[in-house]
């Protein structure tokens, strides 16, 4: 049996007296065993652990609480036995659940009582809000209920919790911690890589919304990972142990503030209500004064600073909430998106909260598993708000160029849209070596329906002819109008045979409009120029010339009739 090596513990207090609330939570796991535990009561300076372990101390072992001992960073020992003998085939350990920076050692002393053994930890296991489970698996010896345990607890200079001790087997323990791990990562590297798609994304569109939400769920992504402890043994992150909770309260100030900006910013406030957008603002500012302000922890503090940020964490929180089910109800799709994600990820935030303080979920399913997936749930459906926002953008974008390029009146192509659309024609069909034809359509006697019936009879009849137009055209051809009441048809690839029989239909098609609502129906005829490129050799707007020219020859001609243009005599 090996010797124990003599060490004299130093006291040391923490920077702050810390309250706590809590009690020595025992779970036996392992064959149904307890543990007795026993505290050592007041005695002078730390004792040795030869003397612990010898049993020269058993008698004053008592069962008073030692929270005041943690309170104060006072060392103290326990003395552990089971309440029966372990049965089990499993490997047993004694799992010590305390805070990040306690220091705990576990002492078995022999049977005959002629010395001990220092057992060495197995594992530490991060934990959340700044725990760590220290693992020790138990001699053979201890399984006997008769065999003691010492536990040497030291607490820590910048987190006190009382201790909670638990039997259970090696398996279990590194299963349980495997799948915890595990969930964190994975809800780490998908915010990370959410996050850098829309960084990504950013750069591209320049649009503000995607940084915010990048900066948002990286800040996420920070807070959960050193929430839960797992940051803190990642090589990239070890760095920031000694920061405690200041790992994760600033992160999550910092994304309070972000996340202030990137509502104003997805409930479009700044043009439906500017008042309610400088309150976000002034949100974000009281954010970053709340993550400087974890400083002053450092002067006793922060139980002040840690009540003003869960005040200001409330009250932004519903009034998101309420702000985005508003902007969602006048219509924002986004803003509903928003809406969805952020209730989500409130009512596990605060259920987590609530089990932190409550000492409950003892299997970590919230705080491994619901608070994790909550926030990648929220990433998704906050990025499909996104989508949805940029979709509403596309859809106003293209409805604002459609309303750019056509006639207000017909809703055919304006005339400097279709000249563009002329032109670009042209170049494809002599690139192609294809010809292309005109129809130059002009209403027969729109000045006498005018004057007779009306100017808005003149634009009904203007409205009435479209219809039967476009009838007679294929999906590649195009209709603008090119001033008052005449209009031009672009016939790709169609040579003058082609042209010709859909300027007949067309006619047809015209003359058998009638419009009503102005008294005595109106009867419509119209002329049309027909102009090809094969026979001409013209393009542009010469062809549009010669299509005129053809106009002008049908109207001469009696009207109501097709005319085509011819090659010049030479």
């Amino acid at each position: 049996m090996s010797s124990l090596r003599p060490r004299r513990v130093s006291r040391r207090r923490p920077w702050q007296a810390v309250s706590l609330v809590g009690c020595l939570a025992l779970a036996g796991t392992v064959g149904a065993a307890t543990l007795e535990v026993r505290v050592l009561d007041a005695h002078p300076g730390d004792p040795l652990p030869e003397r612990i372990v010898s049993g020269s101390l058993d008698s004053r072992f008592t069962s008073s609480s030692y929270g005041e001992l943690m309170a104060r960073g006072t060392p103290f020992w326990l003395r552990l036995r089971l309440s029966r003998p372990l049965a089990t085939e499993a490997l047993p350990v004694l799992t010590i659940h305390t805070g990040r920076f306690t220091q705990a050692r576990v002492y078995a002393a022999s049977a005959d009582g002629a010395g001990g053994t220092a057992l060495p930890r197995a594992a530490h296991l991060p934990g959340f809000a700044g725990s760590q489970e220290a693992v020790f698996v138990l001699p053979p010896s201890s399984a006997s209920a008769q065999q003691a345990l010492y536990v040497h607890i030291e607490p820590g200079a910048f987190r006190s919790e009382v201790p909670r001790l638990s039997l259970t087997s090696l398996d279990a323990v590194l299963t349980a911690a495997t799948a915890r791990a595990r969930m964190i990562t994975l809800a780490f590297g998908a915010l990370m890589a959410m996050s850098a798609a829309a960084l990504l994304i950013w750069l591209v569109l320049a649009e503000r919304l995607f940084i915010l939400y990048a900066a948002l769920f990286s800040l996420q992504a920070l807070y959960v990972v050193f929430l839960s402890g797992q940051g803190f043994e990642w090589p990239l992150f070890s760095g920031v142990t000694p920061l405690g909770s200041y790992a994760w309260n600033v992160p999550v100030a910092l994304g309070g503030a972000v996340a202030s900006l990137f509502t104003r910013e997805i409930a479009d406030l700044r043009r439906f209500s500017p008042r309610v957008y400088s309150t976000f603002g002034w949100f974000a500012v009281a954010f970053v004064v709340l993550a400087c302000a974890n400083l002053l922890k450092l002067f006793g503090l922060g139980l002040l600073v840690n009540s003003a940020g869960n005040t200001l964490f409330l009250v932004t929180s519903t009034f998101t909430l309420v702000v985005s089910f508003v902007a969602w109800r006048r219509g924002s799709r986004a803003a509903g998106w928003f809406f969805v994600a952020w209730a989500l990820l409130e009512a596990f935030t605060i259920a987590t909260t609530a089990t932190l303080l409550l000492g409950g979920d003892e299997e970590g399913r919230l705080l491994y598993v619901g608070l994790p997936l909550s926030m990648v749930a929220a990433a998704v459906l906050i990025a499909l708000g996104l989508a949805d926002r940029l979709r509403e953008q596309r859809v106003a974008l293209t409805d604002a160029e459609r309303r750019a390029q056509t006639d207000s009146l017909t809703g055919v192509l304006n005339r400097r849209s279709f000249l563009e659309r002329l032109d670009a024609a042209c170049l494809r069909a002599r690139t192609r070596g294809l010809p292309i034809s005109l129809l130059f359509i002009d209403l027969d006697h729109f000045k006498q329906i005018n004057d007779t019936f009306g100017h808005a009879a003149g634009d009904a009849c203007l409205m009435a002819i479209i219809a039967p137009i476009q009838a007679e055209l294929r999906q590649s051809d195009v209709i603008g109008r090119y001033g008052g009441e005449e209009f031009v048809v672009i016939l790709s690839s169609a040579d003058g045979a082609a042209a010709y029989p859909i300027a007949e239909r067309i006619l047809s098609r015209v003359a058998a409009v009638r419009v009503e609502g102005f008294g005595d129906p109106i009867a419509l005829t119209c002329s049309i120029g027909v102009a090809t490129s094969d026979t001409l050799g013209v393009w542009g707007e010469s062809l549009i010339a010669r299509a005129d020219e053809a106009v002008y020859a049908a109207k001469r001609s009696g009207r109501n009739r097709v005319e085509v243009a011819l090659p010049l005599a030479a």
